[in-house]
């Protein structure tokens, strides 16, 4: 009988572990993009859409690689980056959250592919992962001045939320994860 690795049981198969990273980097490659370039009022506040692949991961994949995506997204993108202070354990595990929440309810709540799943896993994933865990994180370092990021998380959750169902609709994207 042939020994099977910890990611095949993790993952399923070679193709699912690949397009977890390249989703892992994705999201990597945005957050630090958005770091440098759309970051305001020395980093409490920043427009990203580094959550769009985990999202993208909970939703498809499940809940558990949508967690493991979320967890690396963060961890490598604040290793990347030229940050100083030491990591935020909270606002790792709100991206965490974010793909673990999006799995949940998309595997569990909403199992119908379509439009509903993708706008009621994804609002739920940024209300629990972004809008409370991370601000709750960032709190710690902030202050009340932190509560802005909740508007400003309702205006990118919505952006996101709207592109994943942009992508749902072209059959090549649908197949891509129908496979797998």
């Amino acid at each position: 009988m042939a020994k099977t690795s910890r990611s095949s049981v993790i993952f399923g198969s070679i193709a699912r572990l690949v397009l977890s990273a390249m989703l892992v980097a994705m999201s990597v490659v945005i957050g630090i993009f958005c770091k440098n370039f759309m970051n305001f009022a020395g980093g409490l506040f920043r427009i990203t859409f580094e959550n769009l692949p985990i999202l993208l991961a909970g939703i498809y994949l499940g809940p558990v690689i949508g967690g493991l995506v979320g967890l690396a997204s963060d961890l490598v993108s604040y290793f990347m980056s030229s940050q100083i202070y030491p990591p935020n354990l909270v606002v790792t595990i709100g991206a965490c959250a974010v793909g673990v929440i999006s799995g949940v309810m998309a595997k569990y709540v909403i199992k119908q592919r379509g439009s509903k799943q993708i706008i009621i896993s994804s609002a739920s994933a940024h209300i629990i992962g972004s809008m409370i865990i991370k601000t709750w994180g960032l709190y710690t370092i902030y202050g009340t001045a932190v509560l802005v990021r909740i508007p400003l998380y309702i205006v990118i959750a919505t952006v996101e939320i709207t592109l994943i169902c942009l992508l749902w609709h072209k059959q090549s994207f649908r197949r891509l994860f129908e496979k797998l």
